[in-house]
């Protein structure tokens, strides 16, 4: 399957509100619920156009992951930029019924060349202990496992920690 990413504007509100809701039972399966208030569309719309603020300042970047009919497959993100360190830190999601097909993989991989040619330096990101199949998205890109937090929290009825990664642009490291 042939994906792009691109960054989020303001004609992607409906479809990406859309794209939430459908996903939103998958997601709360594997990360931390984003609450109710998130769904809201007048909340969800203020959200958005604070999404657009952000990366209009250079501070945070928001891309869709893209089919080759337009079709939003997930969403990931290069977030809390320190310009003078040159690091971010990732989030991405893909839709339930995307998974399994590479398409975290591949649009991790497009984010990367984007950050290389922004010059950033290192990217953190963290995901659960149970969740393997991030965790391998990360490594298959690059990504080192730095430590796994100590503090456990409950998701689902499951005790869970946050297993930390990195990733350095060698070219600039």
């Amino acid at each position: 399957m042939d994906i792009l990413i691109e960054k989020l504007n303001g004609t992607d509100a409906k479809a990406l509100y859309k794209f939430e809701l459908e996903n939103r039972a998958f997601f709360e399966k594997m990360v931390p619920t984003r609450g109710d208030d998130y769904y809201k569309p007048g909340i969800f719309r203020i959200r958005h156009e604070s999404l657009l603020k952000e990366q209009a300042e250079g501070i945070s970047y928001f891309y869709l992951i893209k089919d080759e009919n337009g079709s939003i497959l997930g969403r990931i993100n290069l977030i809390d930029i320190d310009e003078t360190q040159k690091f971010g830190y990732l989030g991405y999601r893909v839709g339930q019924h995307h998974t399994g097909k590479g398409v975290a993989k591949k649009a991790l991989k497009l984010l990367l060349e984007t950050a290389i040619e922004q010059g950033i330096k290192h990217i953190k990101a963290k995901t659960t202990t149970n969740n393997i199949a991030s965790q391998k998205v990360l490594e298959g890109n690059g990504f080192k496992q730095t430590a796994s937090n100590d503090e456990e929290f409950e998701m689902n009825g499951q005790n869970l920690k946050f297993t930390n990664y990195i990733w350095s642009n060698k070219a600039l490291s």
